[in-house]
């Protein structure tokens, strides 16, 4: 066998290796990736998401319900995100966190009900301080025009301190 023929081969099987390669771990992070909506975003779907998802926008001011599930006695939320335009309601069993209040920037990750009533969070994400609203969110309301300045600054996200 040629020199320049083993060469050939050589490239070629290690094409293949890391063809091989990107495929398994493509196929293997599929299931955890979750893609950002507002409110608009979803609204404006044929069909709501089936997979998990990240939902961001304000808490509703006057749409925070609490109670209480009768199985696991936590505590029980509802309340309406929006981006201005659009509502969705969203249910939570659990603790949410500190800073969580009407009329503050969230993000929530969970998945719509088969009948697409309501998001089911699992996750809360509420903003980090007074000047603080999470990226995701101040991007897509600045890109969609509904940003208003009021002095704060977006975050990175990265929950570090800015």
């Amino acid at each position: 066998m040629k020199k320049k023929t083993r060469r050939l081969y050589l490239a070629a099987g290690a094409f293949v290796f890391a063809a091989g390669a990107v495929a398994l771990t493509l196929n293997a992070l599929k299931g955890s990736i979750t893609f950002f909506y507002l409110p608009s975003d979803i609204a404006a779907l044929a069909a709501k998401p089936t997979a998990a998802i990240r939902l961001g926008g304000l808490v509703e001011a006057g749409s925070l319900q609490y109670g209480e599930t009768e199985e696991s006695g936590k505590p029980h939320v509802a309340f309406t995100v929006t981006d201005g335009e659009t509502r969705i309601n969203v249910a939570y069993v659990g603790l949410l966190p500190d800073l969580f209040r009407e009329g503050q920037g969230v993000i929530v990750q969970g998945r719509f009900t088969p009948d697409g009533d309501h998001l089911d969070a699992e996750t809360v994400l509420a903003k980090h301080d007074e000047n603080y609203m999470p990226k995701e969110v101040a991007d897509a309301l600045k890109e969609s025009g509904r940003w208003q300045e009021t002095g704060g600054k977006a975050g990175t996200g990265s929950g570090g301190r800015n």
